[in-house]
């Protein structure tokens, strides 16, 4: 795989190249993003401009683009600087005029001599009652009709590029469009009835309506499949190449599972005992384990994880769990150690805060394997952290952790296991865009004993009403968490939001009730303030939305969330999961500031319907787009030019499948189709995918 192949050569030279483009012109193409004809080739056309020849301008709705033939009459010159030079046509049936600004009479005598016949096309509008199409787009003799296109493509466009440029620079480069081999499985291609890549890039340029512009439509389909493919390709031979690194088998013998499962208040659900199955036998395979735990919010992750941390330590090794934060890092510590103190084995925390002798004594018994499960923060990988014997790393999804990171921590691991935790439920779709390299087990019911969350929907203006619902409340020993908005993005508005709110709440409820966190103060101020909440010291915490990832306080069994509406539904579910925790009913107050706009109506709506991860993440996927939804910058999602996501999930998934079926039957790319999945990786810039080739 020594290099780019060179039937790509034309579409990866410079833009410079390309007929009419100057070095002015490439400059701003890079705005773009445009360096290459083949970036231009995936830019495709967002509408496209009826331009079908008419006889006559009767009947037509203005303002509206025409095309006609004319015959040229009568030229009209300026009477002053500036003004307009007016032609007087006639086509079939009715005159109208062209009007130019800045004409200048020699050069349109020259161009449209009275008497001529002409086709011309441009937009037409009605001005005191008399037709006129000011500067026509074209205007062109009669043999030369054919060369305006009858459906012309409209192009997104940049500061000093126009239309004309990005149409005559797209049509310079389909000149250079090359026939490559197909790489799509043939069955999926009969199935689909799509034509062959270079058919495709041709028709999705050339639309004949706006039903071509569809993601739908056939050409456009397949452009976005070849996208999708190339992507899922990548990871699964990210996949393969995890896969050849040796894992270490890790086999249990239940004998630190069974106290924990018999100390138990419940069963597991079916879901939680799969998902430990599925574990286990990743854990005990040769090749390293790399999957995905996916879990709505309290469907008993800690579990799960838990279980899998003992099967690793029943076989001799040690296991490790990292979360993004220090606050969760304790966190996990609190949920796990009841859990470890019935297994009997040695749970510890390392965080950026251990120091001195502290450190050097918690490192030394790591490396002579006295500490069975470490919980840590980011701390965990630094240099000095040595493991006697590491087999499973577990990792809190905040971090965002990418395939990139994955396979770092693969390099530094040493064989060992991998599982991604993530409280998010992601579509499924997303989920495989961003996490197609691994393997998923879903936790989709509830353990039992959780009792459903009442969620109301309340407009702001009855604050009053629900602070003294609250006053009742604490008097009767519960606690309430008090969310307030990220106002406008900045930290000082925000803060002064959180505040605000607190002043109030504290003068109504009395003294030391009430406390305060958000992201503006010193971590120890941040944890003493959840450390009294915790402890039942304060009954009321206003917060910004850092409570929103893993803080638990059982007792706490109300959420009262202040302008709802401008949160996303993701983060709202967050939120609400904060709560219904305990033995108490639980409730969770949306409160809106009205007049509610549709979007974050349908949001708060949606909330009230359900408490189900999956369904709400879907809808919000619907509602809000992909890229927004898990902030496409730092998620280690793909940019897709062309494939639409929350549309053509289905064709992710067939991609998913049809790339690892590829890869299974040829783990090399070696064969025809091989080969040509290879031109397809170069294609699509899958740099990392071919780097994995040449190593392979």
């Amino acid at each position: 795989m020594s290099g780019r192949p060179e039937i790509l050569f034309p579409l990866f030279s410079a833009v410079e190249t390309l007929q009419g483009v100057g070095p002015k012109t490439a400059q701003n193409f890079t705005q773009m993003a445009i360096e290459t004809p083949r970036d231009l080739l995936f830019s495709l056309p967002y509408s496209v401009v009826d331009r079908r020849l008419r006889t006559t301008l009767n009947g037509v709705d203005f303002p509206g683009v025409v095309t006609v033939e004319v015959t040229i009459g009568e030229h009209r010159p300026a009477r002053n600087r500036g003004g307009a030079y007016r032609i007087h046509v006639t086509d079939a049936e009715t005159d109208f005029q062209l009007v130019f600004f800045h004409g200048r009479s020699r050069y349109l005598e020259a161009q449209v001599p009275e008497g001529a016949r002409r086709v011309v096309s441009g937009k037409v509008e009605l001005f005191d009652g008399l037709a006129q199409m000011v500067h026509p787009d074209y205007m062109v003799p009669l043999v030369e009709a054919s060369e305006i296109p009858g459906f012309e493509p409209v192009y997104n466009l940049t500061q000093g590029i126009t239309q004309k440029t990005m149409f005559k620079s797209v049509r310079s480069t389909l000149t250079r469009v090359p026939e490559l081999e197909e790489w799509i499985d043939p069955a999926q291609l009969a199935k689909e009835n799509w034509q062959e890549w270079h058919q495709s890039i041709l028709s999705a340029h050339n639309p004949s309506g706006l039903d071509d512009l569809d993601a739908q439509s056939p050409s456009r389909a397949r452009l976005a499949y070849d996208e999708l493919f190339a992507h899922q390709l990548t990871l699964a031979l990210a996949r393969q190449m995890e896969r050849k690194t040796r894992g270490i088998s890790s086999r249990g013998n239940g004998i630190l599972q069974a106290p924990v499962l018999a100390a138990l208040p419940y069963k597991p659900t079916s879901a939680q005992s799969l998902a430990i199955a599925e574990i286990s036998a990743d854990l005990e395979a040769d090749r390293r384990m790399n999957r995905l735990l996916q879990g709505d919010v309290g469907s008993g992750k800690t579990l799960v994880a838990f279980m899998g941390l003992l099967v690793v330590v029943e076989a001799g090794g040690q296991g490790v769990m990292m979360a993004p934060t220090e606050i969760l890092a304790r966190q996990h510590l609190e949920g796990l150690r009841p859990l470890a103190e019935d297994a009997g084995v040695v749970l510890e925390l390392l965080t950026g805060r251990d120091k001195g002798a502290e450190r050097r004594a918690k490192l030394a018994a790591l490396k002579r394997g006295d500490i069975h499960i470490l919980v840590g923060t980011h701390a965990v990988f630094q240099q000095d952290v040595e493991f006697n014997d590491l087999r499973l790393a577990i990792v809190d999804e905040q971090h965002r952790f990418g395939v990139r990171q994955r396979m770092e921590l693969a390099e530094k691991g040493r064989g060992a296991d991998v599982l991604v935790m993530t409280a998010t439920p992601i579509p499924r779709s997303l989920a495989l865009a961003q996490y197609g390299d691994m393997d998923v087990s879903v936790l989709d019911e509830k353990p039992p004993g959780r009792k459903p969350i009442k969620t109301a929907v309340i407009s702001t203006e009855r604050m009053d009403e629900v602070i003294s619902h609250l006053r009742h409340a604490i008097a009767e020993g519960r606690q309430c968490y008090w969310v307030c908005p990220l106002v406008e993005e900045s930290e000082v508005m925000d803060l002064t939001a959180a505040e605000e709110r607190f002043k109030r709440l504290r003068a109504v409820l009395g003294e030391g009730v009430v406390g305060l966190v958000h992201g503006q103060m010193p971590s120890k101020d941040k944890d003493s303030a959840m450390a009294a909440f915790q402890s039942g010291e304060t009954s009321v915490l206003v917060a910004t939305t850092v409570i929103e990832v893993g803080v638990n306080v059982p007792n706490a069994s109300i959420m009262v969330i202040e302008r709802a509406e401008i949160f996303g539904l993701a983060q709202l579910h967050q939120l609400r999961g904060r709560v219904g925790r305990g033995s108490a009913e639980s409730t969770c107050l949306l409160m809106y500031q009205a007049p509610l706009k549709e979007g974050g109506r349908k949001r708060l709506e949606v909330l009230r319907e359900t408490e189900d991860g999956f369904v709400i993440s879907e809808t919000d996927l619907q509602m809000r787009g992909a890229g927004d939804m898990i902030g496409t910058a730092q998620s280690g999602l793909p940019r897709f030019q062309i494939a639409d996501l929350e549309r053509q999930a289905g064709l992710m998934a067939v991609a998913q499948s049809d790339a690892r079926a590829l890869l299974a039957i040829d783990p090399g790319l070696e064969s025809p189709r091989g080969r040509a999945a290879r031109v397809l990786l170069w294609l699509m810039r899958q740099d990392q995918a071919i780097r994995l080739i040449s190593v392979g």
